[in-house]
């Protein structure tokens, strides 16, 4: 039985060091990258069973790597845990909640790491939802309707798409008012 190969990418060698020292003994490889150009060559060139991301990243960000990995549907299937120390970094460029990847906070714990592995590989799972996630919304028959019509609905689904990504962030904003006014 082959081994499962676990990618970490990145650019501290003390967090690479400190993933490998905590993730649980078991029948897998660890390889390392220490930064953006370097994991997306191993993401490319290797079966892997789970990618660990650092958000901040020299060379390619892990914000761009993160892209190229959804923009590839054998890449998505790929559990990904993001790690970042600066959650608010993350949130200006996904918003949560986070959907088909786990987020870990640094610097973390063995049990959180752990915890943040299986969601992923749960989340992994799942099926990814078409862009167009509402299809009663568009009435005419695509292959019957002009190329007008088709670019003013495309143009209404991005608005609405920036519209609901707005609403999300202010959401998570006043519940982080919320939890700071109540601790």
């Amino acid at each position: 039985m082959g081994s499962n190969k676990i990618l970490v990418i990145d650019d501290s060698r003390v967090i690479r060091a400190r993933v490998k020292e905590m993730l649980p003994p078991g029948n897998f490889v660890v390889l390392e990258a220490k930064d953006g150009v370097e994991g997306l060559k191993l993401i490319s060139q290797e079966s892997l069973s789970l990618i660990m991301l650092d958000f901040l990243l020299p060379k390619l960000s892990g914000w761009e790597v993160f892209q190229q990995i959804q923009q590839n549907n054998h890449w998505q299937k790929i559990p990904l845990v993001l790690m970042s120390g600066r959650k608010e970094e993350v949130l200006e460029k996904i918003q949560e909640p986070f959907e088909y990847f786990e987020f870990i906070s640094k610097p973390f714990e063995q049990r959180e790491l752990v915890a943040a592995i299986k969601s992923a590989m749960q989340k992994a799972k799942l099926p990814r939802r078409e862009v167009i996630s509402n299809p009663t919304a568009i009435q005419v028959p695509l292959e019957n309707a002009n190329l007008n019509e088709v670019q003013l609905l495309t143009e209404k689904v991005t608005k609405m798409q920036t519209e609901i990504n707005q609403l999300k962030k202010q959401m998570a904003q006043l519940i982080t008012w919320l939890h700071h006014r109540a601790s």
